[in-house]
């Protein structure tokens, strides 16, 4: 071959099935000296053993495996793990059995004798394909959401210091723990983790707990064998095999049902799992985020939740403050949201005029970031003009902030309260909107804390 290998090299769990056992040593030899982790079998019933336990990227399978045929093993791995490139390898290449193996599921072909370099160029296409595979599954994913980018930048001190601690532990291996109100970017944070961590080049899965009816949850993340239950008509590898060496997000886990809490936590103990079906243990390198948006402790006290799961899960433990509790973000999020559904929607919205500004300001967002969202994707399908107004935004925004004018029959506290709110809303810190309102940042603190904002 004259092509040279890529500087990158993307580390793969390689199974090498063959009966000479000199070539598996060379090929054990030159794939770990790449960084590869390598398990070598002699037999095909070694092979599937190896399968079970553990998921593999590559498998390099020899056409003869003593009175057996290679190929046979071809469709037995893939129904364990479909994403697992088989590369077949023989000395009695032909253009017929490429074609077989082909026509079995095989991704490549390579004739013996091959060189270190051969083999070492092959692995590192397999791992280009894999990193390919994995970002495209998470562009698919993207555009099913169709959203905009969420920030993950913040005024808020507190918030900032939530994106910092993330930062910190996302290299580690550490469980994380991320509670908040629904709505306020858990998912969000998750996918933060998952980009920053060294998974990054491996699948990331998402499981919203309560979107899986409960009798399919474990199926959901453990996977089934055929016939395991009516309807499983077909393996299920399981969303743990599926994201092997990524990360596994598990949304609102505080609604998993209890027999299902009880084989994660063997998992998250063990490294170990049992597809329904199946009598034998499997294993996966897959590190767990978990969010909640109940408190697990009440759940724990009222035996809904395992306690002993709840400490396994509680390594790094963080809360995402409401929106309400950091209105500097709100206006910031809200233009990034104008700009995202302006373009979808083909219109020219230059922003929120100041009373627009001070409603979305003083609102307290029940529904959070979502609500927002939501709020800003009406007014701009629904908006006329070149800015967002007070006419443009759902009633329930004005209904719910009881926003008074000067004069009105209100306490001074009232107005005192929106003012901060809609300075705050339209200014980039603590200090500026003290300087503004022409108080300390100690006195706007107290006034802060006095009306909740």
């Amino acid at each position: 071959m004259n092509e040279t290998a890529p500087d990158i090299i993307t580390p793969l769990n390689v199974l090498v099935v063959d009966d000479e056992i000199n070539i598996r040593k060379t090929l054990a030899y030159c794939l770990a000296n790449d960084g590869h982790t390598v398990i070598s079998v002699s037999n095909p019933t070694d092979a599937i053993e190896e399968a079970r336990r553990q998921s593999f990227d590559l498998a390099l399978v020899d056409l003869k495996l003593g009175e057996e045929n290679g190929l046979d093993l071809i469709p037995v791995l893939l129904a364990d793990s479909p994403w697992t490139k088989i590369v077949v390898i023989t000395a009695h290449a032909s253009v017929q059995s490429a074609v077989e193996a082909m026509r079995r599921g095989a991704t490549d072909y390579i004739a013996k004798p091959f060189t270190p370099d051969q083999v070492k160029l092959l692995a590192r296409r397999i791992g280009q394909i894999r990193v390919l595979e994995t970002e495209l599954a998470s562009l698919k994913e993207d555009i099913q959401r169709l959203g905009p980018q969420e920030r993950l930048q913040s005024r808020n001190p507190g918030m900032q210091r939530i994106i910092e601690l993330l930062r910190k532990a996302a290299p580690s291996e550490a469980i994380i723990l991320i509670q908040g109100e629904s709505g306020t970017g858990k998912t969000v944070f998750a996918r933060a983790v998952h980009r920053w961590s060294q998974r990054a080049a491996k699948p990331m899965a998402v499981v919203s707990c309560p979107a899986v009816p409960v009798e399919l949850l474990e199926s959901e993340l453990f996977g089934h064998a055929k016939g395991a239950f009516t309807g499983a008509v077909r393996d299920n590898p399981g969303r743990i095999a599926a994201c092997e060496g990524g990360t596994l997000f598990l949304d609102e886990i505080g609604e998993m049902a209890l027999p299902v809490q009880a084989k994660l936590l063997q998992f998250l103990q063990e490294k170990e799992y049992v597809r329904l079906g199946e009598t034998f243990p499997r294993r996966a390198n897959v590190r767990i985020i978990a969010a909640t948006n109940t408190d697990l402790e009440q759940r724990v006290a009222a035996d809904r939740f395992r306690e002993d799961l709840f400490y396994r899960l509680n390594v790094i433990n963080l809360t995402i403050p409401p929106l309400r509790e950091r209105p500097e973000d709100i206006l910031p999020l809200a233009t990034d949201f104008l700009a995202y559904f302006c373009q979808v929607n083909h219109k020219m919205i230059l922003g929120f005029d100041a009373d627009a500004q001070g409603l979305l300001a003083a609102y307290p967002w029940p529904g959070n970031i979502r609500e927002l969202r939501n709020v800003v994707e009406r007014a701009v399908i629904l908006g006329s003009g070149d800015q967002i107004g007070p006419g443009d935004l759902p009633g329930t925004v004005a209904q719910m902030t009881g926003v008074p004018a000067i004069g009105d029959r209100v306490p001074l506290s009232v107005i005192e309260e929106l003012h901060i709110r809609r300075i705050m809303g339209r200014t980039s810190s603590l200090q500026e909107a003290a300087d503004v309102l022409g108080i300390d940042q100690a006195t706007l603190w107290r006034r802060r804390k006095t009306y909740g904002i």
